[in-house]
């Protein structure tokens, strides 16, 4: 969006973005600050009536953040000029970098200033949609292989490499998975505390319903014998009624054996694989280089599971090859694509990738890595003075109700 066109209380999203909390009411409230008018802002007016800021060192640092919102809103210009596109045919900044400022948190931090991520909350509702259906999905077609899973006395096991070397460990799958919900714990906790939640957590829904979509066709179009004379794994045949509770089934209990879920014939390519992968590069993509010991716990976390899904004799190897080589280039692809925002010099990308397009065409570059307290600068004081309301409402209605029964008893 053009920033001479910010409304004042875009201004103020802007200003406790960057955390001028103390600024935005006198600036928006006060004298009515709107896009047009913080573009002419300069030093000496901040240090002069009406404004009239004391301390130097915000007033060097907000007229710093004013000269890049100047830069950005000329780069728009620039682009409009050339005619790049954003989501609703307007301009868009592109951003051109080098392959070396991947590798920096500080230059990703440098080169973000004066940006506006926004949440944009009806694309991370379009996400949750997209990864309840994928789910759904998933677990339906899961449902189908079963009903399919080939004669075990028929159809033997396969030659394998690692399953024919390595004894079965019959706690392994388990183990696989608890290796998973440490993952999960951690990249939770990142999402609370990371600034960009929304963002993150679309791009979640998104590369994850993605991956769990092509593993529903890989896993219906070719049904391999089960890996292990261990399993029990036999041909069931369920009604339309049946299998959608059994999907539901599914879901609700995440496909995990731990939440007593058991599934049959869905081995090409391994889903446990896929999320610990997922949740390993999320983990590392979304926390500073600096945080080394977490990038190696996570590495070893995601690594020791998939030996244990092995381990457990659950899939093949090519099940997990698949799934890790799938899953890790999907990730990389899309965020090579979306941080260098390269998908708008190709129409084919656009074409092909709606989804993609439909969700990163608002973010201006990489997302930095930054915290905070969540919900820390929300202002809940109307909510709680609705309620304040409410309640003294229901007391008067009360007092009212009292008196009209007594007065109808003295009668």
């Amino acid at each position: 969006m053009e920033v001479s066109r910010w409304s004042c209380e875009e201004v103020k999203s802007w200003l406790l973005d960057k955390g001028f909390t103390q600024y935005a009411e006198l600036l928006c409230d006060v004298h009515e600050v709107d896009g047009e008018v913080i573009l002419t802002l300069t030093e000496e007016d901040l240090k002069t009536p009406p404004l009239q800021i004391t301390k130097l060192a915000h007033i060097k640092k907000l007229h710093n953040c004013i000269q890049h919102l100047v830069q950005e809103n000329n780069n728009y210009h620039e682009k409009l000029k050339n005619g790049t596109k954003g989501c609703d045919g307007s301009a868009a900044l592109m951003n051109a970098r080098s392959e070396n400022d991947y590798d920096s948190d500080m230059d990703s931090e440098i080169e973000n200033r004066g940006k506006r991520f926004q949440p944009e909350f009806k694309k991370l509702l379009a996400g949750c949609v997209y990864a309840f259906f994928a789910s759904w999905f998933t677990a339906f077609v899961m449902v189908l292989v079963h009903e399919r899973v080939p004669d075990m006395a028929k159809y033997p096991p396969l030659p394998d490499v690692f399953l024919d070397n390595v004894p079965l460990m019959p706690f392994a799958f388990k183990a696989a998975e608890i290796c998973g919900l440490t993952l999960c714990l951690i990249w939770m906790t990142i999402l609370v505390f990371h600034r960009h939640r929304f963002i993150l957590l679309r791009r979640f829904f998104s590369i994850t319903s993605t991956i769990f979509l092509l593993r529903s066709v890989t896993m219906f179009v070719t049904s391999l014998s089960v890996p292990g004379t261990h399993l029990e794994c036999e041909a069931s045949t369920y009604t339309m009624a049946g299998r959608i509770e059994r999907a539901t089934h599914i879901v609700m209990g995440l496909g995990m054996s731990l939440t007593g879920v058991q599934t049959c014939g869905d081995y090409m390519f391994s889903g446990h694989t896929a999320y610990l992968t997922l949740f390993n590069h999320f983990i590392t993509e979304y926390t500073p280089s600096r945080f080394h010991h977490l990038h190696i716990a996570s590495w070893v976390l995601n690594l020791f599971g998939i030996f244990f899904v092995l381990a457990a004799h659950e899939h093949y190897s090519i099940d997990v090859v698949t799934a890790f080589y799938i899953t890790s280039r999907i990730f990389l692809y899309y965020h090579m694509l979306a941080n260098t925002q390269s998908y708008w010099r190709s129409r084919r990308i656009r074409y092909l990738f709606p989804m993609f397009s439909f969700f990163e065409c608002n973010v201006p570059g990489k997302v930095p890595n930054e915290y905070e307290i969540p919900f820390a600068n929300v202002d809940f004081s109307p909510a709680l003075k609705y309620l304040q309301s409410m309640l003294n409402k229901d007391e008067e209605e009360g007092t009212t109700t009292s008196s009209c029964s007594s007065r109808s008893k003295e009668s």
